[in-house]
């Protein structure tokens, strides 16, 4: 039998162990539920339809033979199929949605949570966001990080809540999003100042390109995140075309990922390569942006954007 050490209580003891064990657990279900490609899960997110509601972009995500998906942005008051404002019975049903159309959610973007409040709210804001992934059994709450006033706040919510949501077979990611969690080496200095299994990367090669302008290419930058990669964002990326007509930009970046997977300049199968290379062997794969240019056209560019995906992963 094991001693628990003085300076531990059997209740901090316990919440450790369970934690720990619940990881295990997530990490099982992912790996149950792999499909036909080698373990890896290709799945689409809702975002290309977010001008209609989720159950219209679920649908078309089945219908372009998708077996798993990540749940985005939607036409919805909050423009997000799950939020901190979304109830347990929305999220389980949120779920079910899914799997009555085929479908395994392995990943939600819920937005934000309320830390410019306190870091009291962040805390019961984040763990209501986990506690809707966890009741929709989606497997992974996906972070964009916040701006430079509010990082250390919103990271120490994130440390605070990371047994929680070991807990509840809930892991936690950050992806590069802009700012100072911009690319791969300031997501790795994220994680390992968070410092708990639960928290990882969630990949994304197209805002590497975008949020840096197209200097830094994501093949370079995916050699430092090995053994930190849980997931991917599949996004491509183009640069901006030069017109001296057009109005002042807002964005400091340029560029676009609005793109269907393997149209623009990332090179996937070298991230890929280079990534498995580090350890993301396996695991989620869900494409974020496709062109949506002909809505009539995107289930079309959906089933495209998954053959690609499949024939990527066949070769690395």
């Amino acid at each position: 039998m094991k001693t628990i050490p003085s300076a531990m209580t059997r209740r901090a003891f316990l919440t450790q162990t369970a934690a720990l064990g619940a990881v295990g657990l997530a990490a099982s279900r992912f790996s149950a539920a792999a499909g036909e490609c080698g373990g890896w899960q290709i799945g689409c997110y809702t975002r290309p339809w977010d001008q209609v509601e989720y159950r219209v972009a679920l649908d078309a995500i089945a219908e372009a033979g998708y077996k798993f998906c990540g749940l985005m942005t939607t036409k919805a008051p909050r423009r997000l199929v799950i939020s901190v404002d979304t109830t347990l019975e929305e999220a389980r049903q949120i779920g079910d949605e899914c799997r009555q159309r085929g479908l395994t959610p392995v990943s939600v973007y819920g937005g934000g949570f309320p830390v410019q409040k306190s870091i009291e709210a962040g805390i019961e804001g984040l763990k209501k966001l986990i506690d809707n992934v966890a009741a929709a059994k989606a497997g992974n709450l996906l972070l964009g990080g916040t701006n430079e006033k509010l990082s250390d706040a919103y990271y120490k919510v994130v440390a605070e809540c990371c047994d929680y949501a070991a807990l509840k077979g809930v892991g936690m990611s950050v992806k590069p999003h802009g700012g100072n969690n911009a690319n791969g080496s300031d997501c790795r200095k994220i994680v390992e100042k968070v410092g708990h299994k639960s928290f990882r990367i969630w990949y994304d090669p197209g805002n590497i390109f975008f949020y840096s302008n197209g200097k830094l290419n994501p093949v370079d930058d995916a050699a430092v995140v090995d053994g930190m990669v849980v997931g991917m964002c599949v996004k491509d990326y183009r640069p901006a075309k030069a017109d001296p007509a057009a109005p002042p930009k807002k964005s400091p970046y340029g560029g676009e990922v609005m793109l269907t997977p393997g149209t623009g300049q990332v090179n996937f199968k070298a991230v890929l390569a280079r990534l498995k290379k580090g350890g993301f062997s396996s695991g989620p794969l869900i494409v974020e942006c496709l062109d949506r240019s002909d809505p009539a056209k995107l289930t079309a560019e959906a089933k495209k954007a998954r053959l690609f995906v499949e024939e990527i992963v066949r070769q690395i």
